[in-house]
C-alpha cells in the first residue's frame, strides 16, 4: 500500500527499533527517566532554548504552551487554518477558557502583520486581553519566508505579545530555506515540534522555551493526562529522529518536486508551482473528482485523503518508484 495521506503513518527505522529495545527508563513523572531527559536536553540544545518537555502528541505540546502563556479569558491570534485553532479540537477554548481570534493567512502561509495588528484588542474592560500570537511553519508545506521571522517577531514585542510557534514540521522549513534550525526557532518564546511526522519517530512531540515556561508547561501535561512513566522507550526513537533523521527529509522534499512534475500537466489538477516547497503537493480539482479519483487510486493500493483538494504527503516510506507508479495512475485515470 502507498499511504500519502500523512507523513504521520511512518514507520520507525531500524536505527529507532534497536534504540528503544535497548532504552534505558525510569519514571518520568518523577523527572528520572534518563532517556526522556536526555531527548529533553537534546530538544533544547538543537533550537536553542533552555528547556524541553515531552509529551504524547503534538496537539498536547500546542494546548499545554497556550495553557502555560495564557490565563483564563487573555486570547491568542492564530490563522484561520492553524492547527492549534481548527484541527485540534478546541483545545484552548474548550480547557484552557482562553479565546481564539482568528486571522486569514496570505497565500505563503503568513499572517499579515498589519492583519494582526488589527486584531490586537485594547486594553479595555470589554475585551478579552490578548497576550499571545501563535503561528505555523510550515503552513499547508510551505516555509514561510525567513524576513517574515524578525518581522512578526519585532511586532509581537512592540505589542506586548509573547509568540508560540506550532512547528510540528520546522525541520522541513530549515531543510528547505538550507538553515539551522534555530535560525527559526529563536524568533519565537516557544516552540512545539512533531518528532512522529517526517522524522520517523513512532510517537511524541517535545515543546521547548525558557526554564520557567516548561516548568509551568508540566504541570499542565500532568493535568491534561500526558504524564508517562516509563516512557523512555518511545523517547528512545526521538533521539534517533533529531541525530538522524533530519537532513534526510530532503529526499521528501525532492518525491514532491518529481511528483509534482509528473501530474502539473494534467489540467483538472489546477496545480500551483509555488505550492510545492516542502513534501507535500496539493490537487485542486474539486469535491466531486477528489473523491472519484481517491477511490480509483484505492483500488491500485494507494491512498490519499480527499475534499475539496487533495493533499499528498511524501515521507520515508515512499520510493521514487512509488512516486512514479502514483503519477502514473493519475494519469490514467484523467485520461479515461
Amino acid at each position: 500500500m502507498i499511504d500519502l495521506r500523512s507523513d504521520t503513518v511512518t514507520l520507525p527505522t531500524q536505527s529507532m527499533i534497536k534504540a528503544m529495545n535497548a532504552a534505558k527508563v525510569g519514571d518520568d513523572v518523577y523527572g528520572d527517566d534518563p532517556t526522556v531527559n536526555e531527548l529533553q536536553k537534546l530538544a533544547a540544545d538543537k533550537l536553542g532554548f533552555e528547556a524541553a518537555v515531552y509529551a504524547p502528541s503534538g496537539t498536547q505540546t500546542n494546548l499545554i504552551a497556550l495553557l502555560a502563556h495564557c490565563q483564563r479569558g487573555d486570547e491568542y491570534i492564530v490563522g484561520q487554518q492553524a492547527h492549534t485553532y481548527k484541527y485540534e479540537g478546541g483545545g484552548a477554548a474548550v480547557l484552557g477558557s482562553i479565546q481564539p481570534q482568528p486571522i486569514d493567512a496570505r497565500g505563503d502561509g503568513t499572517l499579515a502583520l498589519e492583519s494582526i495588528e488589527a486584531a490586537i484588542k485594547p486594553d479595555d474592560s470589554h475585551f478579552a486581553r490578548t497576550r499571545l500570537l501563535a503561528i505555523e511553519n510550515t503552513s499547508a508545506g510551505r516555509a514561510l519566508p525567513m524576513d517574515y521571522l524578525p518581522a512578526v517577531r519585532e511586532l509581537a514585542d512592540s505589542k506586548g505579545l509573547l509568540l508560540h510557534l506550532d512547528g510540528a514540521r520546522v525541520f522541513n522549513a530549515a531543510v528547505f530555506h538550507g538553515v539551522d534550525v534555530k535560525e527559526i526557532s529563536n524568533h519565537f518564546d516557544s516552540i512545539s515540534v512533531c518528532l512522529s511526522k517526517g522524522l520517523c519517530a513512532p510517537v511524541g512531540s517535545v515543546l521547548c522555551g525558557s526554564a520557567d515556561f516548561i516548568h509551568e508547561a508540566r504541570r499542565w501535561r500532568k493535568m491534561l493526562g500526558g504524564g508517562m512513566r516509563q516512557a523512555g522507550f518511545v523517547a528512545a526513537a526521538g533521539i534517533v529522529a533529531l541525530n538522524e533523521n533530519v537532513d534526510r527529509l530532503q529526499f521528501d522534499h525532492d518525491h514532491a518536486r518529481a511528483l509534482f512534475e509528473g501530474l502539473r500537466d494534467i489540467e483538472e489538477l489546477n496545480m500551483s508551482e509555488d505550492s510545492v516547497q516542502t513534501n507535500m503537493v496539493f490537487l485542486n480539482c474539486g469535491n466531486r473528482v477528489a473523491t472519484e479519483l481517491a477511490a480509483y487510486l484505492k483500488s491500485k493500493r494507494i491512498v490519499i485523503s480527499a475534499g475539496n483538494s487533495i493533499r499528498m504527503v511524501l515521507h520515508k516510506d515512499i520510493e521514487i518508484d512509488d512516486v512514479i507508479k502514483v503519477t502514473a495512475e493519475c494519469k490514467k485515470f484523467f485520461s479515461s
